[in-house]
């Protein structure tokens, strides 16, 4: 099938209008069995889980429950019980308070509103050895939150700490803390120039759209130039803080960039690439959506209990030898549109832009 050059899969959400499905998109239909098949099990009774992270001990998981990218639904942050596969919310709009907020930017005007709609997450240790998830959320306002994860596995609870509003006119993806206590994410493009003239620019020019942005307390956002791409998504930093690993999504590549230099160090071509995770092994996990662009349209306004079933792989890179593995392909049921993939253990857990389900894979 061929792949026109369209956006990504996460981004179409919310920006175009649903029921608008071209005539690919009628070549499938939505799932509506939440039934396993092979090594595939499908966890149901999520809002669109777009992105997941890992709590320290591997019995829980946190997810981003995606309302849409232009902030015109709320969505949730929920945990996942590894054990009982039981879901609990952990975090709504309007749930926090000003007294909490001793982390982030000092200018953060509030926690976020009823219209908080979670986007890519990141779990990681600050400085002080307090345990953190940067969350970015597009309701009410453009912003990366800051949340302190309390407890442990299945007990675990969030309480909100403090934001960093994004500079205006931002429309940021994803998010990966740095190991002295700032972040890097990824703006994705310019809320500006809107979705249509986005889509005219890049089948005509391939213009760059967006570039990464560095956040450090005390000095806020700054651009870092040489990372300009088209449509920047999944976002990732080295253990040691040297390297960090940008998804250039519509250039079908994922880069890696010298923190020091701000130079590329290497490429490695995966398809339309979305969030990306560290494995166990130390291999970058990509999401890369192979369905035919066409078809995103079918997965735009999905009715509750459903899922997308568009085409997706789950790619292992090693940044040593610049191989790359597929560890799980999937396409219709139990889900599709898959955006990214999470290693547990011998697990991989698949989350998706839309539908109602993650996917628990037993990769042995």
């Amino acid at each position: 099938m061929k792949r026109s050059r369209l956006l990504p899969i996460g981004v179409l959400l919310g920006l175009f209008v649903a029921g608008c499905a071209s005539d690919g998109a009628k070549r499938q239909r939505p799932i509506t069995s939440c039934e396993p098949r092979g090594n595939a099990r499908p966890v149901c009774g999520f809002q669109n889980p777009e992105d997941l992270a890992v709590i320290p001990g591997d019995r829980a998981l946190v997810v981003s429950e995606y309302g849409a990218m232009e902030g015109g639904r709320a969505g949730a942050l929920a945990l996942l019980n590894l054990d009982t596969e039981e879901r609990r919310t952990l975090f709504r709009g309007g749930d926090a308070d000003d007294a909490t907020a001793t982390w982030g930017d000092a200018a953060c005007p509030g926690p976020p509103p009823p219209e908080f709609s979670p986007h890519g997450i990141h779990v990681s240790r600050r400085p002080d050895g307090a345990l953190q998830l940067l969350v970015v959320q597009h309701g009410g306002r453009e912003s990366v939150e800051f949340f302190e994860v309390q407890g442990s596995g299945a007990a675990a609870s969030v309480v909100w700490r403090g934001c960093a509003v994004a500079p205006p006119d931002a429309w940021l993806n994803s998010v990966a803390a740095l190991p002295d206590g700032g972040f890097l994410t990824t703006h994705m493009m310019s809320r500006a120039e809107g979705a249509g003239a986005l889509v005219e620019t890049y089948q005509a020019t391939a213009t760059p759209t967006g570039y990464v942005l560095e956040w450090q307390p005390g000095r806020g956002f700054e651009v870092l130039e040489n990372t300009r791409s088209v449509l920047p998504n999944g976002i990732e930093v080295a253990p040691d803080g040297a390297s960090f690993f940008v998804n250039a999504s519509a250039e079908n590549e994922v880069r890696r960039y010298s923190r020091s230099s701000g130079e590329i160090e290497a490429r490695v071509s995966v398809p339309t690439t979305d969030n990306s995770t560290w494995a166990p092994d130390g291999r970058l996990l990509v999401a890369s959506l192979t369905a035919d662009t066409d078809d995103f349209t079918l997965c735009l306004d999905l009715a509750p209990g459903t899922a997308c079933p568009l085409a997706f792989e789950i790619v292992a890179i090693d940044w040593e030898t610049l191989e790359t593995e597929v560890l799980y392909a999937g396409e219709g049921p139990p889900m599709g549109g898959g955006t990214v993939g999470l290693q547990v253990g011998r697990e991989l857990f698949i989350g998706s832009f839309a539908g109602d389900r993650i996917l628990r894979v037993a990769l042995d």
